[in-house]
């Protein structure tokens, strides 16, 4: 492998277990209980990582967080109707992100921007390097709420 290769897994190793252990501060309103809420785990972050390498993708979501809706249910139900409404339509996505996520990525849309393997949560990682381009996935569900994901774009195919 070259220097430059090493250096990044090197680098992508340590931020990653600089996240592994850090506590989690904001406790969900709500239970969790289909997934695990642990914070990033070393090993699904460095498969990706490999599996992904020099992959870049670009997203957008909405996010119904913790405490926004009475149950988790209501949230999921809430995108799943919402998923039928905008279909694929990225500007119709664009609009509800600003008017319903609890991320401030709303105010731009819900785009993220372009982010590498191993730097968003492991269910999202997934979706955003595995599935479509150009479709919205979801509900997903992480330890900050449900997610409805559009890729926008990835590159290094």
């Amino acid at each position: 492998m070259s220097t430059m290769k090493l250096f990044l897994i090197a680098c992508v190793i340590c931020l990653a277990q600089i996240n592994a252990f850090a506590p989690m501060t904001n406790k969900p309103a709500f239970a969790r209980s289909q997934i695990k809420t642990e914070r990033y785990n070393i090993l699904d972050v460095m498969g990706s990582v490999m599996k992904n390498f020099g992959k870049k993708a670009r997203a957008s979501h909405i996010l119904i967080g913790p405490g926004n809706w009475d149950s988790e249910e209501e949230a999921r139900e809430r995108l799943i109707r919402l998923k039928e409404e905008i279909g694929n339509d990225p500007e119709k996505f664009a609009e509800a992100a600003a008017s319903i996520s609890s991320c401030a990525s709303k105010t731009k849309g819900g785009d993220l921007g372009e982010f590498g393997p191993g730097m968003m949560v492991r269910d999202f990682d997934k979706v955003c390097f595995d599935e479509e381009v150009g479709v919205v996935h979801g509900p997903i569900s992480t330890q900050f709420g449900e997610h409805l994901i559009l890729i926008t774009e990835r590159s290094g195919e």
